[in-house]
């Protein structure tokens, strides 16, 4: 469970709000002041701090910075009134992960938290490299074969420069973990590290998240932004799946590259900014430069260093470790007994190819020991997750009858009118809930088990008024 500090003087706010990030399943503590604020950071572990820049006492920018001083890499959200704003802004600039202005959207405020607990979990987290599988279960890199000691080793020279370094490899070969193995090893592992990932963010909004904008650059922008790279100042940007950027974007990336500097949307102030930037994609950027699709000048300016990670089906003598290493972490992340595997079904998991790598592998046995009921898990475990063919027969020939009928049924019944929507909105209320049913009513377990973010099940399952007669903290 993660934790969650709010500094604000007004107490009916606070305690709303308190109220509110604790029905989400945070942990909270609070404080009115910002001494008292300083006292509880320096007294407790916490994911993230939201801090109100108008306090009594010291105000908001001096508790800032004294919270900086405490722990740099400790993530704060700035809430500010119009009047305060660029105080706000200048905090951001320091390194505050971002600011909102009261009063805020909640659905909006509680994705941004979830986006600041994740960004400070990548630069607080170490990912340990050539770890020992079972006596460990933090983020880390696997495996003994010799592509990946070729590996360990790039990893090793690249991290005490300041080159920039492309990361090629296949979806789920662990792009990102090597991005942070070479964030947390280098020489600006004090400083932020922020990733941006060019296929979540809308193309419309891509240029404004990195680069921030002026006010009235746009509808909208009532206030300026500073953007995701000019807050990392000093520290490193990774830029994943940068194989899908617009090209029009790619160019203000060169001029980055080459000139140090940028300017914000609807602004003419050239901005100095020094950034390390390490991208990553699964595209062939050379096929993409002859479609026109990706800048050759950009693509040899960011191959500095190029670290091209091997697909597992290459490097089979790490399955094992790997197995190994995940059936360890999601025990305890499940707090479960760690049940072991039978020599069959580790037999099977060594024969099949996994076309999704390393990600895939994670995900089969996190579904597997989200299942399990303490036995070793047997191949009667694996075959619905891993025998494409044998899941296909089993959903066309149970669910899939079951479906059609029900379906059948409703578009038939003259007396009720449905439309697409309606189907759609009746499904996705019933896989939720048996989700949750799985998990127990946790909700974090249950939003992992459907790959949705916590905020977007939260709001679904308001939509849909799905209720569980128990239901327990996560």
């Amino acid at each position: 469970m993660h934790t969650i500090l709010v500094i604000d003087d007004d107490d009916q706010l606070r305690i709303s709000f308190c109220k509110l990030l604790k029905e989400e399943n945070y942990a909270v503590l609070s404080a009115a002041s910002g001494e008292a604020g300083i006292d509880i950071v320096e007294q407790n572990p916490l994911d993230l701090v939201i801090l109100d820049m108008r306090l009594p006492g010291i105000n908001g920018m001096e508790t800032f910075k004294r919270i900086r001083k405490i722990d740099s890499k400790l993530p704060v959200i700035i809430v500010t009134a119009y009047g305060t704003t660029e105080i706000a802004i200048e905090a951001t600039k320091m390194g505050a992960y971002d600011y909102v202005l009261k009063p805020f959207d909640v659905p909006e405020m509680l994705n941004l938290i979830e986006q600041a607990i994740e960004a400070g979990y990548f630069m607080r987290s170490p990912v340990k490299v050539d770890a020992s599988p079972d006596k460990q279960s933090g983020d880390a890199i696997i495996g003994q074969s010799k592509l990946m000691q070729t590996l360990y080793k790039s990893i090793g020279r690249v991290s005490q420069t300041d080159a920039s370094v492309l990361i090629l490899g296949e979806s789920g070969t662990g792009k990102e973990l090597v991005a942070r193995a070479i964030y947390q090893y280098g020489l600006r592992s004090d400083k932020a590290f922020l990733i941006i990932n060019c296929v979540a963010i809308p193309e419309n909004l891509l240029e404004s998240e990195l680069f921030g904008y002026e006010k009235g650059a746009f509808t909208g922008a009532s206030q300026r932004h500073i953007g995701k790279i000019e807050q990392a100042n000093g520290g490193t940007v990774f830029l994943d799946e940068i194989g899908d950027m617009p090209l029009n974007i790619q160019a203000k990336i060169l001029r980055l590259l080459q000139e140090k500097n940028i300017e914000r949307l609807g602004g003419e102030e050239v901005i100095p900014v020094d950034v390390r930037i390490i991208a990553a994609t699964n595209k062939n950027l050379e096929q993409a430069i002859e479609e026109e699709k990706f800048r050759e000048d950009l693509y040899f300016r960011l191959k500095v260093v190029t670290l091209e990670l091997p697909p597992l089906r290459y490097r089979r003598d790490d399955i094992n470790s790997l197995i190994s290493y995940h059936m360890v972490k999601f025990s305890n992340e499940l707090k479960i007994d760690n049940p072991g595997i039978q020599k069959e079904a580790l037999n099977r998991l060594n024969d099949y190819d996994w076309p999704g790598n390393v990600r895939e592998l994670s995900n089969l046995i996190q579904k597997v020991l989200i299942f399990n009921r303490g036995a070793p898990i047997s191949t009667a475990d694996l075959e619905q997750v891993i025998n494409k063919k044998e899941k296909k027969k089993f959903i066309q020939e149970i669910e899939l009858n079951y479906i059609q009928a029900w379906v059948r049924q409703l578009l038939s019944n003259k007396a009720e009118t449905y439309n697409f929507d309606d189907f759609i909105d009746i499904v996705s209320s019933i896989v939720i809930s048996e989700a949750l049913k799985i998990t127990n009513g946790n909700r974090s377990q249950a939003a992992k088990l459907l790959k949705l973010s916590r905020p977007t099940l939260h709001a679904k399952i308001d939509k849909y008024n799905i209720k569980l007669k128990t239901e327990i903290s996560d």
